[in-house]
């Protein structure tokens, strides 16, 4: 198959969507990917990229096809907004010219926003193809739930929208078994949706770091909470924070965050307020590729979110990540992800937006025999290879590619005739 991946964000922005379109080239299909200029998280072009493009890429044989968009900037309001609805707009137009050549499928991954279902539907018309939609995120509950949108009429345009991009679709795949009946309530239309979880990349596994690794001297001596992802309003930082201040009479329990995002600024102010310094680290963005020595010198991974019905829905894309690498898990979560903590016997999970709850979580995490814990950690991964291995889900989803788009050839035929 030749199988066109439209997706806002691919590299060199660090996301799953990269992984998923090696392992299409690895299973011998043609894949190209239709994007916009790399500019997440930081809201502004990566250095190489500007007005002039490049407008096309390679990226390890895959073709990258790129379209202006406005960016981020800071992540808020209007420019935001601008960021997502440019990118939609520069797609629908631009994609059908630059989009060279027949593809079997457009594959859309929605991670956020739900715009880029528009310029999906306008290559299917353009082209002929059918569209497969992989809802990462809600809309407009997303919307809703982190403040991003408050008004009841502008929410109600937004459904619209998803209900206009869900009818389009040929075939929906959806990350968490929560979404299945929301998609379907929004418009969906039963038989096309498809539960279809995430899946950590093939480098996340159980290691041993080497004493001589980089990683051990960029950590304090003592036991580690460790949080990896993004520093945003859905991760809840306020009860991470809170947490952190009611163990301040356990010096060596260390709260460690790798990444960034707009609310570190926040986050570090609070820890100046509360005198935090000695205990919660804020030690920024990493390579992927050195996340599984991080996590292996982690006593426990860290799994938060907010409290809301959409957040109780999902799960976090980190979790497989840290399943993978056999490591305990804390989530401090409502619903889905904290079921599969406790389902896979992984860690321990509390409820969302409660800093006492989670505070004794790691109480009861750092007075467990060290042993008790690694068996904890190790036995998330025999449930991770169950039900969330990467080729096994790839796999799964060639077969739903290659099915849409027999089936879409087959109507095409009969409509001919």
């Amino acid at each position: 198959m030749h199988v066109l991946i439209l997706s806002q964000y691919f590299w060199p922005e660090d996301f799953r969507v990269n992984d998923l379109a090696l392992g299409l080239q690895e299973r011998g299909h043609q894949v190209t990917v239709l994007t916009g200029l790399p500019n997440y998280p930081e809201g502004r072009l990566y250095p190489g990229y500007g007005v002039g493009g490049p407008w096309r890429e390679n990226f390890h044989g895959i073709e990258v096809i790129r379209v202006p968009l406005v960016t981020r900037g800071r992540s808020k309001g209007i420019r935001l907004a601008l960021n997502y609805l440019s990118f939609a707009v520069s797609a629908g137009l631009l994609g059908p010219l630059r989009c060279r050549g027949k593809f079997d499928l457009v594959f859309v991954v929605q991670l956020s926003p739900i715009t880029v279902g528009f310029p999906a539907l306008v290559l299917k018309a353009t082209k002929g193809m059918p569209v497969m939609l992989w809802v990462l995120d809600l809309w407009p509950e997303s919307l809703s739930a982190t403040g991003a949108v408050t008004s009841p009429r502008i929410l109600g345009l937004v459904r619209r929208m998803v209900r206009t991009i869900y009818r389009g679709c040929d075939r929906i795949l959806v990350s968490s078994r929560g979404f299945i009946e929301r998609v379907q309530k929004v418009g969906a239309s039963p038989e096309l949706v498809f539960y279809f979880p995430q899946w950590a990349e093939s480098l996340y596994n159980p290691i041993q770091v080497d004493k001589d690794a980089p990683e051990p001297g960029q950590l304090p001596a003592g036991f580690r909470v460790m949080f990896a992802g993004n520093i945003g309003a859905a991760q809840d930082f306020p009860t991470i924070v809170a947490a952190a201040e009611k163990l301040k009479g356990h010096p060596d329990i260390h709260w460690l965050v790798l990444g960034d995002g707009r609310m570190r600024g926040w986050v570090e102010e609070q820890v100046k307020e509360r005198g935090l310094e000695s205990t919660f680290h804020l030690l920024g963005r990493h390579p992927m590729e050195a996340m599984p020595r991080f996590f292996a010198m982690a006593d426990v991974l860290l799994l938060p979110l907010k409290r809301d019905p959409i957040f109780a829905l999902t799960v976090p894309a980190k979790l497989q990540s840290y399943l993978a690498c056999a490591r305990p898990v804390i989530a401090s979560m409502d619903g889905e992800g904290a079921h599969i903590v406790q389902e896979s016997s992984t860690g321990l999970a509390c409820p969302a937006e409660d800093p006492d709850a989670l505070a004794e979580a790691v109480l009861a995490m750092y007075r467990m025999a060290p042993a008790e814990r690694e068996a904890m950690g190790l036995r998330g991964r025999p449930y991770y290879e169950t039900h969330f291995e990467r080729e096994m889900l790839l796999d799964r989803l060639v077969g739903w590619m290659e099915d849409t788009a027999r089936r879409h050839h087959m109507e095409a035929a009969i409509e001919k005739a």
